[in-house]
């Protein structure tokens, strides 16, 4: 069984995207499975594959519709499976409605990757010991 967090990335600007996978797959455990520029894309490809993901990082400033519609998709997902939203626009307001529709965790693009680096080794080792166990 792969010990990687198959991830699906939802981020509109291809060099962020880019250089988010490049750091994550480098210095964490995960797997890029995938990635959408649009809301609809993402809600689509996240609801047809909703037993192929472990985590979803959601940025929510999209080329059309909003990483809130992604957000809405993912609330019923199963307990293993983890959204976090990664945006410029993680002030407090952000962080309450993102909490609202049950995100895992919200990051700052600007100053905050270091915690989603910490989150995504955290996830990746909590899913090899569930893996472990059954």
């Amino acid at each position: 069984m792969d010990p990687r967090l198959k991830t699906y990335i939802v981020e509109d600007n291809v060099t962020i995207r880019e250089n988010l996978v490049g750091t994550l797959e480098e210095l964490t455990c995960i797997s890029a499975i995938g990635f959408a520029e649009t809301e609809a894309e993402a809600s689509q490809w996240l609801t047809d594959h909703a037993d192929e993901w472990e985590l979803a990082i959601v940025d929510l400033f999209l080329k059309q519709g909003s990483g809130l519609g992604v957000l809405q998709t993912c609330r019923s997902r199963r307990p293993n499976q983890k959204v976090v939203v990664l945006s410029n626009y993680a002030t407090p307001d952000i962080r309450k409605r993102c909490a609202q529709f049950g995100v895992d965790a919200v990051f700052d693009k600007s100053n905050e990757i270091d915690g989603l680096i910490d989150f995504c080794i955290e996830q990746a080792s909590a899913s090899r010991v569930s893996q472990s166990s059954n």
